[in-house]
């Protein structure tokens, strides 16, 4: 998404709370990337949460026209002159403060001091990310399912983006006899079931990524489970166009993964929430309604008596609306008209006729990311 952006505004500067150069592509290296005053601690970045706000607001952007956050965090919180324009690109408000804050409460179990702790940070977290909302000028969404959510959480209206896959890479070959799950390996993806589920089947299974799950996860897994942990993009490609279907057991925000799958001619077996509602189609996989073994099993099942019938050709046709080429027309036209909804507001009717002058293209811009 970042790289993508950085393709629209080729001279943009990039600010960003924590920066490794080793862990980035080469076109983000090579941008003008500034990290705040936090990076010497990147390693402990869940850690450091409260002072996250502190840092966001410490960016100088008074010299910018036009400040695009990449927001999953709390990266709309910078602040900017009056007279620069602020759009905010929202893959989703904070899971952790907002939607999953029980079950990340939750985690902490009988550590009573931990639950309080916590719910305190959390409280005033929530305060200030709602407040921030109010610096945004314009928010696009990367879903459907994610426009919901922003209104939800800070009362605001978005445009729909849906984020660039890079299609054109991926391609269909005849499966080998192995299901995929490409994933974060976080609680909330809740791979938990699926593996416990295919352990119990005895059917193969790969899993790509990598996060604190993996130990748990090893040990539901059987021998017919293999953790590939993380691949390169040519691996993964790979794995993508040699399996029988992508297996997705949680609620994704939008789901590049999905996009992914369908592109290398793969169908999807997703949980009926989030993304897969607006990308998995029929005749394109199976959807299940419950988060739970039997109903994995029972889309399991489902997919043995279609597989035979999905057309390969037909599922990748089906990716080119999230073509990068279709992301950058939606993005760019996203923020002209944004912007001219800010210029609407801004001029007010008076007693003295005003005929402003032509709007300027913005002289600098600036990409903030919150990762």
């Amino acid at each position: 998404m970042l790289e993508a952006m950085c393709r629209a505004f080729p001279e943009a500067d990039i600010f960003t709370l924590f920066y490794d150069p080793e862990a980035v592509s080469p076109l983000i290296r090579s941008r003008n990337v500034r990290a705040s005053f936090l990076n010497p601690l990147r390693r402990f970045h869940r850690s450091l949460l409260p002072l996250m706000p502190i840092a966001l607001e410490d960016f100088d952007l008074r010299a910018y026209d036009l400040v695009i956050s990449s927001e999953s965090g709390p990266a709309k919180g910078v602040l900017t002159s009056a007279n620069s324009r602020h759009f905010c690109y929202c893959h989703t408000p904070m899971r952790y403060l907002w939607e999953l804050y029980p079950e990340h409460r939750h985690d902490y179990g009988g550590n009573a001091l931990k639950r309080t702790v916590f719910a305190g940070v959390a409280n005033y977290m929530r305060l200030w990310d709602y407040s921030t909302a109010a610096r945004v000028d314009g928010f696009m969404a990367n879903s459907r399912n994610v426009k919901h959510r922003i209104w939800r959480a800070w009362r605001r209206r978005s445009k729909v983006v849906y984020p660039p896959v890079a299609i054109d890479t991926f391609r269909y070959q005849a499966a080998e006899d192995y299901f995929l799950m490409v994933s974060e390996l976080v609680p909330y993806k809740r791979l938990d079931y699926a593996v416990r589920w295919f352990a119990r089947a005895g059917r193969r299974l790969k899993v790509v990524g990598n996060g604190p799950e993996f130990g748990k996860l090893r040990k539901l897994a059987g021998p017919n489970v293999e953790f590939a942990g993380r691949v390169s993009d040519f691996e993964l490609r790979e794995l993508y166009s040699r399996c029988r279907a992508l297996v997705v057991p949680g609620e994704e925000d939008f789901g590049i993964n999905m996009v992914e799958a369908l592109a290398s001619g793969k169908p999807v077996i997703a949980l009926a929430r989030g993304g897969a509602l607006e990308i998995v189609e029929s005749g394109q996989g199976v959807l299940y309604p419950e988060q739970n073994e039997v109903s994995l099993d029972d889309a399991l099942r489902s997919f043995d008596r279609v597989e035979s019938l999905i057309d390969p050709h037909a599922l990748a046709d089906s990716a080119s609306p999230y073509s990068e080429a279709a992301f950058q027309r939606r993005f760019l036209d996203a923020i002209e008209e944004m912007s001219r909804a800010r210029t609407r507001r801004t001029l007010r009717p008076g007693p003295v006729l005003v005929v402003p002058p032509a709007e300027a293209p913005p002289s600098l811009i600036s990409a903030v990311s919150g990762d």
